[in-house]
């Protein structure tokens, strides 16, 4: 009869962890998501083991607008994309460059990507979270949100599924709680 303490214990120290796990929303390996400030729709592959979250985009260019610095691009989704985006210039971000992207001429190991702020849906969670631009065109995917999004976003992945928060439905601000 000793097991019995000890599996109690044992379950006794997993609560914890069970209700954290409570509070988390449980998303597929891919989802739909809305970028609200954009009115688009567009899926989405959740990505763990990338950090930030990428947005495929086209002639991202920077430019000064009240001393300080933009970035206008358009988005490389179809060809139905034709007017140009421009947003605040948060950051520039240092991506790890893929053995087959690195050039031994350039020296350098990582590309410079810049970096806005972006509203977006998935479910019915709104979050503000950080995007670096680049074209994606090449991937099925023209958003991927990596982990500090996910954080944002209380996110569960569950690579076995796909679509589990359905259509994006951010119908006020009240969901933007971070």
């Amino acid at each position: 009869m000793r097991l019995e303490p000890l599996a109690l214990l044992f379950c006794l120290l997993l609560l914890p962890g069970l209700s954290l796990a409570a509070d988390k929303t449980v998303y597929g390996l891919n989802e739909y998501a809305t970028l609200a400030e954009l009115d688009l729709q567009v899926a989405a592959k959740l990505d763990t083991g990338a950090k930030t979250a990428s947005l495929s985009a086209r002639d991202i260019k920077r430019f000064k607008r009240d001393g300080e610095t933009w970035v206008r691009f358009f988005l490389a989704i179809d060809d139905a994309h034709v007017h140009p985006i421009e947003r605040p210039l948060a950051r520039i971000s240092k991506i790890k460059r893929r053995s087959g992207d690195y050039n031994a001429e350039e020296e350098k190991t990582y590309t410079a990507r810049p970096v806005i702020e972006l509203e977006v849906c998935m479910g019915s969670a709104l979050r503000s979270i950080e995007v670096n631009l680049t074209d994606r065109s090449a991937f099925q995917y023209p958003l991927l949100i990596g982990s500090e999004a996910l954080k944002r976003f209380g996110a569960l992945v569950d690579p076995s599924l796909k679509y589990a928060a359905g259509k994006p439905d951010c119908t006020s601000d009240a969901n933007s709680a971070e």
